[in-house]
Parts: C-alpha cells; sequence; structure tokens
C-alpha cells in the first residue's frame, strides 16, 4: 500500500479522533441553534394567566445534556424547555451551572406535577426528580413570584 496514502489516513483519522474528543469535552460545540417556544403557565383551577416565558427547546440528546450549563444567566422572562417522548419519572442535576433554577415537571397535558428550587453545585450532584414529559427551567423563584404550584397548568405554543 502506498505509504502516502496510509499517511493521510492517519492523519483524517487522527483528526476525526481530536474533533470527537472535543465535543466530548465541550457538547455545546454541536448545537447550532435552538427552537423556542411560549410557555404560559395557567392557574389550574380558574385558568388565569399567572405567567408567560420565552424558552429555548432542548428536544434532542445533546441539547438536553447540555441544558443552560453553556448559559451565563437567564433574564426574567426566559427559561428552557426540555421535550421529552412521553411523561416518565425524570432527574435532573445542575452539572456546570452558574446560576440557580425553578425545575418545573409538567405531565403531557401540561399539569404540574412538582416543582424544584435548585442551586447550583459541584459533585456529588443532587438529583431533582419528578414525573413529566416537559420540564421547564426558569430563574429561581420564578414559581414563587408568580404563584405556580403543582396542579396548575403549562400552555406551550411552539413556534
Amino acid at each position: 500500500m502506498n505509504r502516502r496514502l496510509v499517511g493521510v489516513a492517519a492523519a483524517v483519522a487522527l483528526v476525526g479522533l481530536l474533533g470527537v474528543a472535543v465535543a466530548a469535552a465541550n457538547p455545546a460545540l454541536l448545537i447550532t441553534g435552538y427552537d423556542t417556544a411560549t410557555v404560559e403557565a395557567v392557574d389550574g383551577e380558574t385558568g388565569e394567566s399567572l405567567a408567560t416565558v420565552e424558552a429555548r427547546v432542548a428536544d434532542g440528546f445533546v441539547k438536553q445534556y447540555v441544558g443552560l450549563s453553556a448559559t451565563d444567566d437567564l433574564d426574567a422572562g426566559e427559561g428552557m424547555l426540555f421535550v421529552h417522548g412521553d411523561s416518565a419519572e425524570r432527574a435532573y442535576v445542575m452539572r456546570d451551572m452558574a446560576f440557580a433554577l425553578d425545575i418545573v415537571f409538567a405531565d403531557a397535558n401540561g399539569t404540574v406535577t412538582t416543582i424544584h428550587e435548585a442551586e447550583p453545585e459541584s459533585r456529588p450532584l443532587t438529583r431533582y426528580e419528578g414525573t413529566g414529559r416537559y420540564v421547564l427551567e426558569v430563574p429561581r423563584g420564578w414559581s414563587e413570584r408568580h404563584g405556580v404550584d403543582p396542579g396548575d397548568r403549562l400552555v406551550i405554543d411552539r413556534e
């Protein structure tokens, strides 16, 4: 076999492995952009609007793994909406987070099942567990400020 061809193949393989290593060390580099959704929290009994946020949608493995860890902060009207295929028991952690969050779990109908106030932390990571198809992350204290409680609903308008 031609030595030049072997050298080129080795160089291509090395570049590929380097790319995989860089992506594994910083998966945020694989994200090219987010779809967005308007998420409105409404009172579960009266249907009254409690609050609205514009949320980045994390609907794939890499976006869900990275979450908000590549974000320095969120404005009051911003969040991230994690969309899963079904409603199930889930656990979220505050890996590499710079700020505190409310983590709001909602079932397939948008009914809020659990709300956690989560602080950024070092390892070992606390697992914030709940049942949901949707998980909304918003700045810490958002739920309390707007009176959002389990039993209320998230109404999602994907753009």
